[in-house]
């Protein structure tokens, strides 16, 4: 069932009912280098975004993207692929959308803003972009501890002196999820 909420159509004295939007957690991390270790995390990451309701976007290719696709789509979730290609056989077998962008890195730009929060796990200088464009944005973001790279340089800490968002370090995916919920659930 769809659920909805009810605004008043000025225009025609007429309610409308417009659906409310699914919570989008991305996913981001290793694609190539990916350690068995990241892909356990990420795709325990995705079974606890489709549990909790919430649609996955990621970077749509492989490691840790099609680890945590695949923890979505055998959960039942939704996941979002934004792929840097103009095709779509690029994107791993589990993205149920995937989005052709055709620029190459600046994807990651499109990964990190389509997202009310950002889960690292891994990853390297691609990682560490979204994680920028997402502390800029001030959006949520959470790093699973032990995951390697970037999740575990920068878990824990600001990514600068201006302090805009912590990266808070989770423990496990459950923990690194129930972060993002709850922090948009006091929006």
């Amino acid at each position: 069932m769809l659920e909805t909420s009810t605004h008043k159509n000025y225009n025609s004295g007429a309610k409308l009912h417009t659906p409310v939007r699914k919570l989008q957690i991305a996913v981001i991390g290793y694609n190539k280098g990916c350690t068995d270790g990241a892909r356990k995390a990420a795709y325990e990451v995705g079974m606890e975004i489709a549990r909790a309701g919430a649609v996955l976007v990621c970077g749509g290719l492989g490691g840790v993207m099609e680890s945590a696709c695949r923890g979505a789509k055998e959960n039942g979730g939704t996941t979002v692929g934004i792929i840097p290609q103009e095709e779509f056989s690029y994107a791993n077998q589990y993205c149920d959308i995937v989005v052709c962008t055709g620029i190459g890195y600046a994807r990651d730009f499109i990964v990190a803003s389509s997202a009310d929060g950002i889960i690292a796990v891994g990853g390297g200088v691609g990682t560490l972009i979204e994680l920028g464009v997402g502390y800029m944005m001030k959006k949520v973001i959470v790093a699973i501890a032990g995951s390697g790279g970037v999740a575990d340089k920068y878990g824990g800490k600001f990514l600068d002196e201006r302090n805009r968002v912590p990266v808070t370090l989770a423990k496990d995916a459950n923990t690194a999820v129930g972060v993002i919920l709850s922090a948009n659930n006091n929006k």
